[in-house]
C-alpha cells in the first residue's frame, strides 16, 4: 500500500503557551481517532509531528496511524520562534522519508503539511532562505493555521497554499480545526510528481480562510 506522509508542525512558544497547547493535544487525539475510522487513512497515512520554539524537535517520527500515540508537548521558558530552522528540519525529513516513483516502483502520495503558528520568525535570514526550498518539496497541500493575538500571516503566505485563522484557541475550536485536517487528509490521495495540488474540503465556520 502506498503511503500518504503527513507532517504537522506546531509552535510551542509565544502564542501557543498555556491553554492553546493543551487544546492542540485534545484536537490531535480527536483527529487521530477520526482518521482511524477511514480505511484508506488507516492503511496509508503516516504522521510526523515537529514542535518548534528556539529549536525544532521531532516529537513523533514518521509513524503509521495505527501505532501513533500523542506524547507530552513541552513548552520552553525562554522566548524565540525559529520557524526557519523548523522548516529546514522539515525539508531534511521529506528528502529522507518520502519515496519517489521510479521506473519499477510507485512512490508515496504527495505529502501534506499542516503548520500551527503565529507566523512570526525569530530567525528571519534562515527563514527567507528556506522558503524557496519548501516550495521545491512538492507538497500536495500546505495549510498554515495562524493563531494568537499578535498573529502575522505575511510569513505564512510566502509558502503555504492555504492560510486559515482562528479567533480563539480553546479546545472546541481546535477540535473543529483538526476535524477539518482529518477530512483534508482523507482527500490527499495524489501521487508524488503530480502537477496539481489537493483540493481541500471547505473549512468549518470556526476556521476563517485567509488565502
Amino acid at each position: 500500500m502506498r503511503r500518504l506522509p503527513v507532517y504537522i508542525l506546531i509552535q510551542t512558544s509565544g502564542a501557543m503557551k498555556g491553554e492553546p497547547i493543551e487544546s492542540i493535544k485534545v484536537g490531535l487525539e480527536s483527529m487521530i481517532a477520526s482518521l482511524r475510522q477511514d480505511p484508506f487513512a488507516l492503511e496509508s497515512v503516516q504522521i510526523s509531528i515537529i514542535t518548534f520554539d528556539r529549536t525544532p524537535t521531532e516529537i513523533v517520527p514518521m509513524t503509521e496511524l495505527e501505532n501513533l500515540q500523542i506524547p507530552f508537548i513541552n513548552q520552553p521558558s525562554s522566548a524565540g520562534t525559529h520557524l526557519g530552522e523548523a522548516l529546514q528540519m522539515l525539508c531534511n525529513k521529506v528528502d529522507t522519508e518520502v519515496k519517489l516513483s521510479t521506473a519499477d516502483r510507485k512512490g508515496d502520495w504527495m505529502p501534506l503539511l499542516f503548520i500551527m503558528a503565529d507566523g512570526r520568525a525569530s530567525d528571519v535570514q534562515l527563514f527567507n532562505q528556506v522558503v524557496p526550498q519548501i516550495k521545491k518539496r512538492n507538497f500536495g497541500s500546505i495549510v498554515a493555521c495562524c493563531v494568537g493575538a499578535r498573529r502575522d500571516i505575511s510569513n505564512l503566505e510566502l509558502f503555504a497554499t492555504t492560510v486559515v485563522s482562528l479567533d480563539t484557541t480553546d479546545s472546541s475550536t481546535f477540535k473543529q480545526f483538526f476535524k477539518w485536517v482529518s477530512d483534508s487528509v482523507g482527500v490527499g490521495n495524489r501521487s508524488i510528481g503530480a502537477s496539481e495540488g489537493v483540493l481541500l474540503p471547505p473549512p468549518p465556520e470556526e476556521v476563517h480562510t485567509v488565502i
